[in-house]
């Protein structure tokens, strides 16, 4: 098969429905987990109350209780734009903390609120991540164009970026949110765009001869990872954050996918044929060493910026694909069981515990958040969106 073709099919494979998807997707709830906490949580308004309750639902380190528990965790609104939690601990009641969160508007003060209550009750040092925005793949219009939300699809959060009529795929923010990259087919073949979310303007980033994909910023936003193939294969390249000083990484006939920098930028992870496999190479240049993870097909990787040690990857196993994690400190990797439809296209949450993804199956596809812990998951995507996938996450 010539090597454009086999680029395109491992790029666009994991977008196309499964065909072998058993059931409809639904959430995936676990039996209690003696490391949740147990926690009641209310709002003084519906409004709150159920904002407050869907995203401590979507957190696997917590277990919602109608009374009791070991925290009561109460959110009250102060002004259009702040947000108090109060938090007492078990049946004492004894306070913990009341704090004041300001946001955007009331949604995003609730979630800033909810942020504090993790980071003061979850006794593991894990970061909140409920501000989290998405920039992802939405088919309301019967074309993938690319969306941005927050990340429980509240009223007025979710806008359409692009009108390109045209297939669009893998956007991803600059580090400080304030642009989006992205592949669409505009002029009928793969180029790289981004999109200044102040302005709403677009700009070619990179239009070489050939394919031009995957493109993903350093996490000090100065160069840009992507997939180009002007020179014949399909390589992984390098450039400065306006698309210039374009510098080749990788140099074989085997196809390669889905660059990703490690947290400190000093290295990339990519997939690469045979298999897809995953590697780690030097950012600046260098052999690639292959990861072991234990599966025949593994690829579209994510590094943690909160653990650098592990990289959430897609692999195949029997019958569909599912989430798994490799560890760096022990060489393996772990598959997160979800469910009988297929878990692709994962992105770390800031906690690096949780991700988002998305789940198929043959009929559809919606995003849903991951605990990589304890498998818990929980659709966040609002069905009025039609099909949604490709996520990437960007946190204030």
């Amino acid at each position: 098969m010539p090597t454009f073709f086999r680029f395109l099919l491992i790029a666009v494979v994991l977008a196309a429905p499964a065909a072998f998807a058993q059931r409809k997707i639904g959430d995936v709830t676990i039996n209690v987990d003696k490391h949740q906490i147990p926690v009641h949580v209310s709002g003084s308004t519906p409004e709150l109350d159920a904002l407050a309750r869907l995203a401590f639902g979507a957190h696997g380190r917590y277990r919602l209780v109608p009374s009791g528990g070991d925290y009561d965790i109460r959110f009250s609104p102060i002004t259009g734009t702040q947000v108090q939690v109060d938090i007492s601990k078990g049946l004492t009641a004894a306070p913990v903390v009341s704090e004041i969160a300001t946001g955007t508007n009331l949604h995003h003060a609730l979630y800033r609120a909810a942020d504090i209550a993790v980071e003061k009750t979850n006794g593991l040092g894990l970061r909140g991540f409920f501000t989290a925005k998405l920039a992802f793949i939405g088919e309301s219009t019967g074309k993938k164009e690319v969306y941005t939300s927050d990340l429980f699809f509240s009223p007025g959060s979710v806008s359409k970026i692009t009108s390109d009529n045209a297939l669009a795929l893998s956007p991803r923010w600059s580090p400080d949110g304030a642009k989006v990259i992205y592949t669409s087919y505009l002029k009928g073949f793969p180029d790289i765009y981004e999109i200044d979310l102040a302005s709403r303007q677009r700009t070619t980033f990179v239009s070489f001869r050939g394919t031009n994909m995957s493109a993903r910023f350093s996490p000090n936003g100065a160069q840009i990872a992507m997939v180009l193939t002007g020179e014949g294969n399909t390589e992984i390249y390098v450039s400065n954050v306006q698309g210039r000083q374009v510098a080749r990484r990788t140099r074989s006939d085997a196809v390669k996918s889905s660059p990703c920098f490690s947290p400190d930028g000093s290295r990339l992870v990519f997939a690469m044929e045979p298999g897809p496999q995953l590697y780690v190479m030097p950012a600046a240049g260098g052999s690639p060493q292959r990861l072991t993870t234990g599966f025949s097909y593994a690829a579209e990787p994510d590094w943690s910026r909160a653990n650098p040690n592990k990289i959430v990857c897609t692999v195949k196993v029997p019958g569909h694909y599912q989430i798994a994690v490799y560890d760096l400190s022990k060489g393996s990797a772990l598959v997160v069981p979800t469910a009988d439809f297929d878990a692709i296209e994962p992105s770390w949450l800031a906690d690096g515990r949780h991700i988002v993804y998305t789940a198929r199956d043959r009929s559809s596809s919606v995003l849903c958040i991951l605990d990589t812990e304890s498998g818990q998951s929980r659709r966040i995507s609002a069905p009025s969106l039609g099909p949604t996938m490709g996520a990437s996450v960007w946190t204030p």
